[in-house]
Formats: structure tokens, sequence, C-alpha cells
């Protein structure tokens, strides 16, 4: 069996659910395991998930709360103006479950964290690309929080490249259940939404073999499907229209 490509959504501090997602999927040392990012926030364990990552060797991507974080607490004090916004955004969950302390070793390992990760017909980022941007003027900004006009894209940002992203829970899109995954115009979008009450699914994808794990987070129920079945394609000329759906679930 060839060493698997396995990528993972979006954590949210769900460290149980993650054990159970990685037990299903079982990698083994010469399997590479990917994080799309916003391993913290909402959840109850974002501490935990971090250390565990951190500790595994597994890559992660830099997402847009990781990036709310070092903007609060990144440069060596507290900034009061980033606080408000972090915390609304999920991370008073996270200061409790690191007992309102971070560790400096976690801020720095954060901060190492790439903004994308490209595996040759592969290219992993949090949130997307803006499609109206050469790549190399485009900042961890744009990589971590873009959504409409990326999802909207009638045609491949990459000619040769399936983009793969988290950051958009996926029954936000038109038409779309629950733990479905979205795929676009060149684009495959894996946040399934592991902290959500209308969803509660987090995700892991084989990219090698295209099989698709799942486990919930409020119940524990494990699945496996192929990759075709649990995809929705989607319209790009619709993507605007769920904006007002999405609006209370960045």
């Amino acid at each position: 069996m060839p060493h698997r490509q396995i990528v993972i959504g979006d954590v949210h501090g769900h460290y149980d659910t993650l054990l159970s997602l990685l037990d299903a999927i079982a990698p083994d040392s010469d399997d590479q395991v990917y994080f799309l990012g916003d391993l913290i926030d909402r959840g109850p364990q974002s501490a935990q998930v971090v250390d565990y990552v951190m500790q595994s060797g597994y890559k992660c991507l830099l997402g847009n709360h990781e990036y709310m974080l070092l903007g609060t607490v990144g440069k060596g004090g507290i900034d009061s103006h980033q606080l408000q916004g972090w915390l609304y955004g999920g991370g008073y969950p996270t200061l409790v479950s690191y007992d309102h302390h971070i560790p400096q070793e976690h801020i720095e390992w954060m901060k190492k964290l790439p903004t994308y990760i490209d595996l040759g017909d592969i290219w992993l980022v949090h949130g997307g690309i803006n499609p109206t941007i050469p790549l190399e003027e485009q900042t961890a900004e744009q990589f971590c929080w873009v959504r409409d006009e990326f999802h909207a894209m009638t045609e491949p940002y990459f000619k040769d490249k399936l983009i793969i992203t988290g950051h958009t829970i996926t029954f936000t899109f038109p038409g779309v259940a629950p733990g479905k995954l979205v795929a676009g115009a060149g684009w495959l979008d894996i946040d399934t939404g592991a902290y959500h009450p209308n969803s509660g699914w987090l995700t892991g994808l084989d990219l090698t073999n295209e099989i698709v794990y799942q486990v919930h987070s409020k119940h524990k129920t494990k699945r496996t499907l192929p990759l075709a079945e649990a995809v929705v394609c989607i319209d790009p000329s619709t993507v605007l229209s769920k904006r007002i759906k999405r609006h209370s679930v960045v």
C-alpha cells in the first residue's frame, strides 16, 4: 500500500474527537498528515489539540483563529483592541483550556505555521486564494480569511492543482447537508463544522485512496465514505446567496 497523504479539517478544540478520528484513520509513521488550521477556539480543549499536533510532528497551516490569537498575544503583550474580536470569535474557551496562560512555546510554534503547503497536484490553504491577485502578492490575512470571491470562481486558480481548504463550514453553501464536503472550480472544502450544533462532524480526507473519515463531536458516531459519495459540487453563481446563511458561523 502506498504511503498516504491525509488532510484534516478544522478541529476547533475538539481534542477527543480528533483522537477518535485519528484512531479511525490509523496513520502510520510513513503517512503524511496535514492540518488545515483552526486547531483552536470554540471547542473545550484547544490547548490539548495544539500540544498534540506540536508533539506529533504533523504539519499544520495557519488558520484565521490562530491568526487572531497571534494578533492578540503574539507581540509580547495583550493587544486590547484585538482581544475583543478574538474573544467574540471563540477565543474564551481557548483561554480557559490554557488556564488563562498560553505558553510562549505554543505562541512561537503558531508564529512559524505556513500559510499554504504545495504538494504538487494538491495545494493546501486554510481559507482560499483571492482570484484577482497574483499568488506572490497575497498575504496571510487573505489566505486565512478569504471566502466569497474564492468560492465564486468560475475557473480554477491553478490549472494543475486542486486547492483544499477548511474555514467555511460546508453546510453554509446552498443545498449542502451537514457533513458533506463541497467542491467548486478547482477547490474542495472539508470543514464540516466540528464545533457547530447544526453539524458536529470532524473530517479527515485520505487523498491517496480518496476516502473520507468522519467522527461526530457530540454522539461520537464514526463513518467512512468514498470521496465521490461525500462531495457536493456547487454552482459558483449560488455562492453570493449563501452570505446570510453563514453570517453567524465564521
